[in-house]
């Protein structure tokens, strides 16, 4: 399976001018084959595609109309482009709000990838040689385990970054015949089929003040400005906390759950339709999605099973079977067929726990 490992990067000035550079003209690159597809089909009602472009790339860098050192990365970003047009119109095919790609500004264009290991790019001790750039010092504060296939340079927050995607092996833990239902809320983040109850942190929330303070500081400066450059980036890093207190709850949650129960069960939600909805604020804070995904790959390195299980019913219905509508509002789960009292979010888990068995043929 792959994994990938997050660096941070320390560059001397003439190592960061170098990086801006190359970040620069991987931008340039990227939008001026978008401006071709868009010239070719609106000129010539010719649909260029990935190798039309690639094709050229030899004597572009010839001619030395394009800085960007190593050729496999040039190469990456038609594929970032081919990928954006695909996506567009897989949108239009499906009905949905087709978003024509647009061109990105120099500031936000964050990142460019060495497709190839050892293609202008490598790793050794605590130094990470990039072409064009040099020899640059690594933080490295945990092994790269396992084979590094490609390797991504990202800018975030004014500071940078490397991404090492690694083929790695998997590492099963010990067999265990322990299962749970996960009912993900807003009350509790997530409650177990044991009652567990998980607290929800809402760090968005929490960090709501601050993030008022640095979008007023934004929004006084004149645009175009160094000052407002700053502001943006003092927004940027309140942001970034609050992405990364979610995150590293995130891991803690799901690394204890993978640890502990063989069989996990979760409902299979319409998380960007909950998400867009008038509790949009509090789902994006509770960050379902990434929380799903965290706990997806963890457990196929475990050798755990993640059963995602019609959400259909889990929050209306009794143990016994019977039919106990509720409203939202309503938090306490009353059965007049069974006499079962218990917490809303309680029966809806150990609802969920049990769909997930019959999934498999248990019981």
């Amino acid at each position: 399976m792959r994994k990938t490992y997050k660096y941070r990067l320390f560059l001397t000035d003439a190592q960061h001018q170098a990086l801006e550079a190359q970040l620069g003209e991987a931008c340039r690159l990227y939008n001026a084959a978008l401006q071709e597809r868009r010239d070719a089909y609106q000129k010539h009602g010719v649909s260029l595609n990935y190798y039309d472009q690639a094709n050229q790339l030899k004597e572009i860098r010839q001619a030395g109309a394009l800085e960007l050192a190593n050729y496999s990365a040039c190469q990456d970003i038609l594929r970032r482009v081919e990928k954006t047009f695909q996506s567009f119109f897989r949108r239009i095919k499906a009905g949905q709000k087709a978003g024509y790609p647009r061109f990105k500004s120099r500031r936000r264009f964050d990142s460019y990838t060495f497709p190839s290991y050892g293609d202008g790019c490598r790793l050794t001790d605590a130094r990470l040689y990039l072409q064009g750039v040099g020899h640059i010092k690594v933080k490295m504060h945990r092994p790269a385990n396992g084979v590094i296939k490609t390797i991504t340079v990202k800018r975030e927050c004014g500071k940078w970054y490397v991404c090492f995607s690694v083929e790695v092996e998997t590492t099963p833990l010990p067999e265990t015949d322990t299962h749970t239902g996960i009912d993900v809320g807003l009350t509790a983040f997530a409650t177990l089929a044991d009652g567990t109850e998980i607290h929800n942190p809402r760090y968005y929330q929490r960090g709501q003040a601050k993030l008022r303070l640095a979008q007023r500081r934004v929004a006084r400066r004149k645009r175009g400005g160094k000052n407002r450059r700053k502001a943006v980036l003092l927004l940027q890093k309140a942001h970034a906390k609050i992405k990364n207190q979610r995150t590293d709850f995130q891991h803690k949650i799901t690394r204890m759950l993978v640890h502990t129960y063989g069989i996990i069960s979760v409902e299979d939600l319409n998380l960007q339709g909950l998400a867009s909805g008038m509790l949009a604020k509090p789902v994006n804070d509770a960050g379902w999605s990434a929380f799903i995904t965290k706990l997806a790959y963890k457990a196929a390195d475990a050798g755990r099973q993640l059963m995602f299980v019609d959400p259909r019913g889990t929050s209306q219905t009794c143990l016994c079977g019977a039919a106990v509508p509720k409203t939202l509002s309503q938090r306490w789960h009353q059965c007049s067929a069974c006499g079962l009292s218990a917490a809303r979010d309680h029966v809806s888990a150990q609802l969920i726990s049990g769909l997930g068995l019959s999934l498999l043929g248990l019981t």
